[in-house]
């Protein structure tokens, strides 16, 4: 033996884009660093207020949104640029352009529907996007919503390509209120749910540790 040992390889996250019909990958974004925060909030989705005959009701899931911050940076291909062309040449541009691509439509889908609008179409459907998933290791893989990106971009090549940036991303999970039943998103949400459910049974506590002697 050698006397090395295998450390397991840090993860990291990120978006996967699949197409929402046949689930195939269109586009893997993988962030360079694991962000060192993320953030959750989760508000309920319940009865008016004042209701006071249902009180207890819950109308479906909470909705919930997630916000990180990540560095990018690639000063460290830039060190070696004969095996990272690429980056010498765009920098950071490829994976910033395909962020920010989650939040348009296609320029052939855009083409489509001028000609349709052009031809007289008097319904023009709306275009649907890609089903973007955050994965955050193997136990939390969402359907999400990218509701606000900001990029901060640091330095410059010379070719004033983005060298290292930072990024703020803010997203909100689609749920079983969002998604038809059907829906491979709504499906991956309610995996989700239930992954909750089998690891809240593992919490355990007695009545004594928060003084009482019986039920209240």
């Amino acid at each position: 033996m050698s006397g090395l040992t295998t450390a397991a390889r840090p993860l990291k996250g990120g978006l996967a884009l699949l197409d929402p019909a046949s689930g195939v990958l269109k586009r893997l974004i993988v962030l360079q660093y694991t962000p060192e925060k993320l953030s959750r909030k989760l508000a309920p989705a319940a009865t008016p207020a004042g209701a006071r005959s249902e009180p207890l009701r819950l109308t479906g899931p909470a909705v919930e949104t997630i916000t990180l911050e990540a560095d990018l940076d690639a000063a460290d291909q830039l060190e070696f640029p004969d095996a990272n062309s690429a980056s010498v040449e765009n920098g950071l541009l490829p994976i910033l352009s395909a962020l920010e691509l989650v939040l348009h439509p296609s320029s052939a889908q855009l083409e489509t529907n001028n000609k349709l609008m052009n031809l007289g179409t008097l319904e023009i459907v709306p275009m649907e996007s890609a089903l973007v998933l955050f994965v955050w290791g193997k136990n939390r893989i969402l359907p999400v919503r990218i509701t606000d990106l900001g990029v901060t971009e640091e330095e410059f090549a010379p070719s004033l390509v983005p060298i290292r940036a930072k990024l703020s991303l803010g997203m909100r999970v689609l749920s079983t209120g969002d998604l038809q039943f059907g829906h491979r998103g709504s499906g991956l949400f309610m995996s989700h749910l239930a992954q909750k459910e089998s690891l809240a049974l593992k919490l355990s506590g007695t009545l004594a540790q928060i003084g009482l002697g019986g039920p209240p």
